[in-house]
């Protein structure tokens, strides 16, 4: 048997039958050591790139995955992590007091280019612009040829729109997957919800206010607002400024017991999707909300505190009597009533009246420093506690003056916002503990915070008092059958820088409902009224904030679940009677009631 040597690289051939068909031997091969390892060398690289190559495409793969499913791509490690967070911390949704959503978040997709990438930046320009014309053709074309390897072109795209950038096909493109705020009750409450921007952070309202919980927590935010009021609140807004032809409007419903604001509305509002830019004229900002931010001299609805701090102080009772016959004068200026009369008043005639004299001579019995003292009680010397950022400073005098005493005790010389306002009456009107005014939802209303501010009794005197005034005195347009409406109506002329504005004034009124069981108050400013045929050329609290508020309270109160009664009966009548017992000075004579007034021309 012969022997052969074979030298071989990478293959076995030993082995197989020693014979052939013929059963002549075959020969044998033998592999000698030196090829047997080249052979085990072989299998080891070749099991290496095979590894190699399963690793390198399980990469690949795991990248396209990725830019499927997350819209992703090649971005700068800052921008990356930027993208990451946004997809792992999703804005929590608000809801208004019934879990009516305010407030949520949607996944969109934002498209951004890497200049790099992009083969012709003119025709890139050209295509993007057919499908997406809002965009900017020059600023986009430097964009796309800078130097940058990331620029975003268009945040937050339709599912619409990103199908027809995708079908373009323009290498370096890519999309980002992002969250949209959604506001789904549109211009409805807006300056109480606000809105956030392109990079998810809160810019105004609740949404800034509340910009870390809400980006922390799943848990939507439940706010005190009632979509429901919120609609009554703005289409009676809306009248008003239409008829009166007026240049803004506000309003607000509180519950007294528990300090919760069921309704705030702005008017004129926006629309959240596409907030406007602030202007430098806050009176045609429709940013500008005239409920929290805006400041104003409230007129006649002061007398309200006025009254109040009088009665309370112990140095005036309800039977006194004042001299209003004569103006008052206060270097050269001279402070009259509206509608002069010829007879002392007492003090239920004085607020239903709506006397500046008598409200002077009242504060006198008490003084600058306790007037001060009072109002800070009320809150009105800081600012109000709602849980939004655009909040007003009151705007008070320094020092405190006797003069200030005197203006003060009509409304004027001191400006708050309707706010701060609505906190302190409801505060007057439910038994004399003020609570502070909210925008959340109480989870335990009988967990309430709240201040003392008045005694009980000096609180029932003045529900019986704010009766009166919408039974006979200036606010008759206010009553409503049924619901038991008090209030005060107030108007005052407009200050604007230094001085105050020539035939601009706020109408306004301050009413609460049931009066005998007080529950809520309802709040109507409107921003420079003009008189129409219909008012007999009269803007005043009495002739526009008053019908407006009954509007207002003939519709919020079956939503209110409010049972109504019968305004008329005796039960009513006796628990809201007003019995001061006064005796005007003998020889007093009592002035005629102009036209105009028995027409329900008041002068607030």
């Amino acid at each position: 048997m012969t022997d052969i040597n074979y030298s071989l690289t990478g293959f076995d051939l030993a082995g197989g039958d020693r014979y052939g068909q013929g059963g002549r031997p075959e020969p044998r091969i033998r592999v000698n050591s030196r090829a047997s390892t080249a052979l085990a060398m072989g299998k080891s690289r070749l099991v290496v790139m095979m590894a190699a190559f399963t690793v390198g495409f399980g990469a690949v793969g795991a990248k396209l995955v990725d830019a499927t499913v997350s819209f992703g791509g090649a971005k700068e490690p800052s921008v990356a992590r930027a993208a990451t967070r946004t997809m792992t911390n999703s804005r929590a949704d608000i809801v208004d007091r019934n879990g009516v959503l305010l407030a949520t978040s949607l996944h969109t997709a934002s498209l951004f280019a890497d200049p790099k990438l992009i083969l012709d930046a003119r025709e890139a320009v050209q295509q993007l612009t057919t499908v997406l014309p809002e965009l900017d053709p020059v600023t986009l074309l430097a964009d796309l040829k800078s130097d940058k390897r990331f620029v975003w072109i268009k945040r937050n795209l339709s599912p619409r729109q990103q199908q027809e950038v995708f079908r373009l096909g323009i290498p370096g493109l890519n999309f980002q997957r992002e969250e949209r705020r959604v506001y789904p009750q549109g211009n409805l409450a807006a300056h109480v919800v606000g809105f956030s921007g392109v990079d998810n952070n809160g810019l105004m309202g609740i949404e800034q206010a509340f910009d870390t919980r809400l980006k922390e927590s799943d848990e939507p935010l439940r706010l005190s607002v009632d979509v429901r009021l919120q609609h009554v609140l703005r289409k009676e807004l809306v009248n008003a400024v239409d008829e009166f032809n007026a240049i803004g409007a506000a309003g607000m419903v509180m519950d007294v017991k528990t300090g919760e604001i069921l309704g705030m509305v702005s008017v004129p509002d926006f629309d959240p999707h596409a907030p406007p830019p602030p202007t430098q004229e806050q009176d045609t900002d429709p940013r500008f909300n005239r409920n929290t931010l805006g400041v104003y001299e409230m007129g006649s609805t002061f007398k309200i505190f006025n009254t109040a701090m009088a009665l309370e102080s112990g140095r005036v009772r309800l039977q006194d009597s004042f001299d209003t016959t004569r103006p008052i004068k206060i270097g050269r200026f001279l402070i009259k009533d509206y509608h002069p009369v010829n007879h002392w008043m007492d003090v239920a005639d004085i607020f239903k009246e709506s006397s500046n004299i008598g409200s002077i001579k009242m504060a006198e019995q008490v003084g600058p420093n306790a007037q001060k003292e009072f109002m800070g009680r009320l809150g009105l010397l800081r600012q109000a506690s709602l849980e939004v950022p655009e909040r007003g400073w009151p705007m008070i005098p320094n020092p405190w003056r006797e003069v200030n005493m005197m203006t003060i005790s009509f409304g004027h010389g001191m400006s708050v916002s309707p706010a701060h306002l609505v906190q302190a009456v409801g505060g007057v009107v439910n038994g004399g503990i003020m609570h502070p005014a909210t925008l959340l939802k109480r989870e335990n209303p009988n967990e309430v915070p709240g201040t003392r501010i008045i005694s009980e009794q000096t609180s029932i005197t003045m529900r019986k008092l704010m009766r009166l005034v919408v039974t006979e005195g200036t606010a008759s347009k206010a009553d409503v059958p049924g619901y038991v409406v008090g209030g005060k109506t107030g108007t005052s002329d407009k200050v604007k820088g230094r001085g105050y504005v020539t035939n601009a004034r706020i109408s306004s009124f301050a009413g609460v409902f049931p009066a005998n069981d007080p529950r809520y108050v309802v709040y109507v400013l409107v921003d420079e009224p003009k008189g129409n045929k219909r008012t007999f050329g009269f803007a005043t609290g009495g002739w526009v904030g008053a019908p407006t508020a009954g509007a207002i309270i003939a519709q919020i109160g079956p939503l209110l679940g409010v049972k109504p009664q019968d305004n008329n009966s005796p039960e009513i009548i006796q628990a809201m009677a007003v019995h001061p017992g006064a005796v005007a000075p003998q020889g007093a004579q009592v002035a005629a009631v102009p036209a105009a007034l028995q027409a329900g021309g008041e002068e607030d």
